[in-house]
Parts: C-alpha cells; structure tokens; sequence
C-alpha cells in the first residue's frame, strides 16, 4: 500500500498545529493529497428559548483552523479543508470516521491528561475500531516533525498486529533501526513469530532486529513503552483493540493504557 491521501484531524487545540505540520511533512513526503477536517463539541447559541448555529465561537474556531490548513498545507496539490459543521459529541464522532474511512493515513492526537472538553472521551479509541484505516496518533506533548526513522513493531501473530505491520509499511520505507519485539509464554514461540516478521519486511527492503520477551499477561503495556524508550523509537507500530469486558479484558484495556502513556507516534489498526 503507498499513502495517496493522508487525513488529518484539527480542532481550535494547541496541538492541532502539531499533527497539521507532521501531516503536511506526510503529504509531501509521499505525494499525498492531504485533507484536513475540522471538529469539536460545541453548543449552539441561545437567545431566549431560540438556538442558532453555528456560535460565533465555533465560527471564530473554525475560521482559524482554515486559515492555518491553507498555510500549512502551501505548495500541496489537491489539498482540501472540511469542515464538520456539528457540535454534539455523537455527530463529531461521527462525522470524522465516516470521513476517515476513505483515507490512506488517518492522522489523530493522543487525548490529554487531564481532559480535553473538545472532543468526547473516547474519540481516539472510537475512530481508531471503527474507521478501519491505519490512525497514526501523535503525543499531547513533544514535536513530532518525523517518523518511522526508528520503528519499534509489536508482534503477537493477532489479526490487528498484521494488519497494522502492513500498513505502516509506507511508513518503514527507509528506516535507519527497526525492531520487531514480541511477547511470547515460550522464547521458541516468540522466535518462530519474530522471524517470519524479519523476513516478510526483508521481502518490503526493511532490515529489522527481532527481541522475544518471555512475559505473562501482567504488565506486558509497561515493558513495550520501556523497550520504546530504550532504543529510543519514535514511532510504535501495534495492532488495536476496541473490546473492553469480559473475556476481551486485557485487550481493550491495553489499546486504551498505551493512547494514554504513550510518548512517540503510535500506529494503530484494528
């Protein structure tokens, strides 16, 4: 797969100006036609019992976010701003998957600490299971001008970790050190895993370095942002889960641990 068109989603967010210069950066970098698109809650404006939208905030917002996209996004052919026109969580969310669903690259940012009373809680995790595109979320801190110089992929031979290892391939292309790490009960199982991995990114011209870690299914998040710090990625590749419950328990949790603590840009598929 190669990115002919990279999305981006922007709000009136002091990160937005982040993910807006790492997409762009995306964009030419592989000759995509980037679209950015506008969304966040926000209530109409009522005088009396009459309510009107779109509220002059909104407005304000969104006329900002337009006017950054038509400068960021100089110089890129067929580059387009949308804008979702809606304020209620349900129609934001809404809105941004439908439109995701028809890009190559889906480009997000990580919820902050704290809360973000522009976007419901869970909109990250919604669009990452529901969109069915590879979302690359970007931290709530740090600048991120590249990635995939130095990827670290999370193998477990599940679906979503396939799916998201052959769509970060675009992403790989060129990488100067990349690392295939997988959690295994056995070290020969792990090893097995890890080598048809090396080999089919071989098969791709990315030279990776497989790591088994022998683990149980306590604390498996915490070791993969560790080894991520440790050989200093900047970009995590893993499959995502959107169950959370019973018998899914380990697997939701752990989508929703890493878009909480994560530090680099973290490709996630589902």
């Amino acid at each position: 797969m190669s990115i002919k068109n990279l999305l981006v989603h922007l709000d009136s967010g002091e990160r937005a100006a982040v993910r807006l210069e790492l997409a762009a950066s995306l964009a030419r970098q592989h000759g995509a036609r980037l679209i950015g698109v506008f969304g966040q809650r926000a209530a109409a404006q009522r005088v009396g019992v009459v309510a009107t939208w779109p509220s002059p905030e909104y407005v304000v917002a969104r006329d900002a976010s337009q006017a950054a996209f038509a400068k960021a996004s100089a110089g890129l052919a067929r580059a387009e701003w949308i804008d979702v026109n809606r304020g209620s969580d349900a129609e934001v969310l809404r809105q941004v998957t439908n439109l995701a669903r028809h890009a190559d690259l889906v480009v997000l940012g990580q919820r902050e600490h704290g809360g973000n009373t522009l976007l419901p809680e869970d909109f990250v995790v919604e669009v990452i299971v529901d969109c069915g595109r590879p979302v690359l979320v970007v931290p709530y801190a740090g600048d991120f001008k590249d990635v995939g110089k130095r990827p670290m992929i999370a193998w477990n031979d599940a679906r979503e970790a396939a799916h998201a290892l052959n769509d970060a391939l675009p992403l790989l292309a060129g990488c100067e050190d990349a690392w295939v790490l997988s959690f295994a009960s056995r070290h020969e199982d792990g090893d097995a895993s890890c080598a048809h991995v090396v080999r089919h990114l071989a098969d791709h011209g990315i030279t990776a370095k497989p790591e088994v870690l022998v683990v149980e299914d306590f604390g498996i998040m915490d070791l993969l942002l560790n080894r991520v710090s440790d050989r200093s990625a900047d970009l995590l590749v893993m499959g995502a889960h959107g169950q959370i419950g019973f018998p899914f328990v380990s697997r939701g949790a752990g989508t929703r641990y890493i878009l909480q603590h994560m530090t680099v840009p973290v490709l996630m598929s589902s």
